[in-house]
């Protein structure tokens, strides 16, 4: 089997870059559909509305539902068919990029994704997570596509809570770890390949980035203000992150992150918060050096990630859940069959209390 990278065909970051959304959106469309939350509307809607109209573009605003569900993408499909749009631009976090990438995957027409946050690797993938209505994940759309434009505003992420972006750090965690487990099994990737070395490094250096700048960032986001560090990060979380996962490929920590889906508890954290502790989990499954494993606890000290399940809402721990939440990771298809090894429900009800146990020592 060939090795494969993919990315989006342009990655634009930079300081005011969302007052250029008109143009870089344009040229793929001139009747855009932008889907984004009402909060999102009152952030970013007159400049993006005054970018489309010095453009030239005709837009329509849609607000999200809040889940990337199949009832929410159909019910966006059919405003999108009933207007005659002709570009999809999703504004917001990754459960509307995810959205606007399978709506614009159905409606066969391109799509500008626009993060006001830098919180999951989301942007820049061929790829949408859905889950039900009730948010329970359900499957992964893999997509025959990256999206065409990723347009990073850092000015706006930067003014957005600093939880979303040390959330943006959880997920980006985990991309190295399943990178080189997913090239250790020799497994395929979500680019539908082999791992490239160019990947690898790219995985590598995105963990890099998060144990140099993670911490700057995250203070100086607190402050309201952007930083190099806070840039690094951003990048990390979007650019290095979205590559290293999907071509680099995914293992254990989403997995898991998957299975706690299950759990209602964990219901109100965000979906890198509980990658974070699924990282956590995937290294004591691999029973990875102690050295390796502190080094990640320190991190997730050190920036606010839940490191026990007790941070993920589960105070009572009750055999029946974990287990449910062992076997909703170790589900036929899931990526945790992509580890260096064989791993059964059991053995990851084993490494969750483990990793749990060691959250609690390490605090």
């Amino acid at each position: 089997m060939a090795s494969i990278i993919i990315a989006p065909n342009k990655y634009i970051q930079g300081q005011g870059e969302l007052a250029n959304i008109g143009t870089y959106t344009k040229p793929l469309g001139e009747y855009a559909f932008v889907i984004l939350s009402k909060s999102g509307y009152q952030r970013v809607g007159a400049t993006v509305e005054a970018s489309f109209q010095a453009a030239g573009c005709r837009v329509h605003f849609e607000y999200f539902n809040g889940e990337c569900s199949k009832n929410e993408i159909q019910r966006l499909k059919t405003r999108f068919d009933e207007l005659g749009c002709t570009v999809c631009v999703g504004i917001g976090g990754g459960k509307i990029h995810d959205t606007s990438k399978a709506l614009a995957y159905y409606a066969h027409k391109p799509v500008v994704i626009v993060p006001t946050i830098a919180g999951t690797d989301a942007p820049c993938s061929a790829l949408s997570v859905i889950y039900t209505d009730d948010g329970v994940f359900e499957e992964y759309l893999w997509l025959p596509a990256n999206p065409n434009v990723v347009l990073v505003d850092t000015e706006v992420i930067s003014k957005a809570p600093a939880r979303l972006l040390v959330s943006g750090m959880g997920d980006a965690l985990a991309t190295y770890f399943e990178a080189k487990a997913t090239a250790d099994s020799n497994s395929s990737t979500c680019a539908g390949g082999k791992i490239t070395n160019a990947a690898l490094v790219l995985a590598r250096a995105c963990y890099d980035t998060l144990l140099a700048d993670g911490l700057k960032a995250k203070l100086a986001v607190e402050n309201h203000v952007c930083t190099k560090a806070v840039e690094n990060i951003i990048e990390a979380n979007t650019y290095l992150s979205g590559i290293g996962f999907e071509s680099g490929g995914l293992a254990g920590a989403h997995a898991i992150h998957n299975g706690f889906t299950v759990a209602p508890a964990t219901h109100n954290l965000y979906h890198g918060e509980k990658v974070a502790f699924g990282t956590l989990v995937q290294l004591v499954l691999q029973n990875a050096d102690m050295e390796q494993i502190e080094e990640v606890l320190d991190f997730c000290c050190s920036v606010g990630l839940p490191t026990t399940l007790a941070q993920l809402g589960i105070t009572e721990v009750k055999e029946e859940e974990i287990m449910a939440i062992a076997q909703a990771a170790c589900a036929p298809g899931e990526t945790i069959h992509n580890m260096p090894m064989e791993v059964t429900a059991e053995k990851v009800y084993a490494a969750i209390l483990a990793a749990d146990a060691l959250g609690r020592l390490y605090q």
